[in-house]
């Protein structure tokens, strides 16, 4: 029997797709990944549409061509919130790439709703998967939340624009799509009530595995790895460590900026405890891998948002909490903590990911959906 063929579109963001697909090729699917190119973090892909060295125009061409896919495939995976077509929002510039950005943004939008029509022509189950500001919205988040990104990023990073945008755009897809899944508790605010949370899985647990306690636990290495310094609270962060080094405490600060996901692991493994985000709310996956390498980790989590997560979740969260006012204590207390709890803090950080992020638990989940689906199609057929 010809397995069902599965295709992931259309980006690396955070390796999410790529690492599940792996594990789903296990599940009696052929499960492949595509991305339209290749980012700095260079997580491994089955299939790149465009180099990233192709110039514009030839990168659009061979989207195009790719939209094959919809007669290829027998389900769909969409990642970060979009399809092949999704439109792209940029910041205003002069009047000609306004003009020509809005030019093409039709365009994609003409193309992404012959998409998602010949998808449920020809049946093929519609997943997708929020991941974070790829649903995140600026005008919700200062309205209902005292402590978010919106409240410390630039008037672009979510401007009314883009907000409107990604309303119109999860309208549209959720609209199509048979299973919505969010990998952060707080998107499922902004989602429609069918949306599920979905843990990250992106990590082989086999190949992150634990690391021995600090060999010298009088001086601790402090890692942050911010992707956005406004966005993660890095400046916080920093400042209450220099109030540290200025009240007498030792440690090594270690920030991982700009690298290959590959050069980053490198460095992970050198940390002795991760600070994470400090005003999203949930913790990234960033968080997942050091907390599979037994290390702590710290990071805001928005008390309200824990409704959306199963019970034993919420009760076996090892994350440290602080916030923007509280990370200079929280730092403290972990570096005066004792080698013991320490150590038992890094055991349980290392057990709730096998439990609640392992690829092959959500992989099981996810066939689950997907073939509970391909049954529903094949009986109202």
């Amino acid at each position: 029997m010809r397995k069902k063929r599965l295709i992931h579109l259309p980006t690396t963001v955070g390796g999410n797709a790529q690492t599940l697909s792996r594990f789903l090729n296990g599940f009696d699917l052929a499960s492949e990944s595509w991305a339209i190119q290749q980012n700095y973090l260079a997580y491994s892909t089955d299939y790149f549409i465009a180099k990233t060295n192709h110039p514009r125009w030839i990168r659009e061409i061979r989207r195009v061509f790719a939209l094959r896919y919809v007669l290829l495939c027998d389900a769909v995976f969409f990642n970060f919130g979009q399809t092949l077509f999704s439109p792209v929002y940029a910041k205003d510039g002069g009047f000609f790439h306004t003009w020509m950005r809005n030019a093409l943004n039709a365009v994609f939008s003409c193309l992404q709703r012959i998409e998602l029509f010949i998808l449920k022509l020809r049946g093929v189950p519609i997943f997708v998967q929020y991941q974070g500001d790829d649903a995140r919205q600026g005008d919700y988040s200062l309205k209902n939340f005292s402590t978010s990104i919106a409240q410390e990023v630039d008037d672009f990073y979510y401007a009314p624009k883009s907000d409107a945008q990604k309303r119109k755009q999860i309208s549209l897809i959720c609209g199509y799509a048979d299973r919505v899944y969010a990998l952060n508790p707080d998107l499922l605010r902004v989602l429609p009530e069918k949306a599920q949370f979905l843990p990250y899985s992106h990590i082989d647990l086999d190949v992150w595995k634990p690391q021995e306690l600090p060999t010298n636990f009088t001086l601790l290495r402090i890692g942050h790895a911010p992707t956005h310094r406004q966005a993660k609270g890095t400046k916080y962060i920093l400042e209450a460590l220099e109030s540290l080094g200025k009240r007498g405490f030792k440690f090594e600060l270690v920030l991982v900026e700009g690298v290959s996901h590959d050069r980053a692991k490198n460095a992970y493994k050198e940390i002795d405890v991760l600070v994470d985000q400090l005003l999203a709310g949930w913790y990234g996956g960033l968080a997942v891998e050091l907390m599979a390498l037994g290390k702590p980790v710290i990071a805001y989590i928005r008390e309200e948002d824990l409704e959306f997560i199963p019970t034993q979740m919420r009760a076996e969260l090892p994350i440290v909490r602080a916030g923007p006012e509280t990370i200079e204590s929280v730092l403290e207390s972990i570096l005066l903590m004792g080698r013991e709890e320490f150590k038992d803090l890094g055991l349980r950080s290392r057990a709730f990911v096998e439990q609640w992020h392992s690829p092959i638990i959500t992989a099981e989940r996810i066939k689950r959906d997907l073939f509970a689906t391909f049954e529903r199609k094949n009986r109202s057929a």
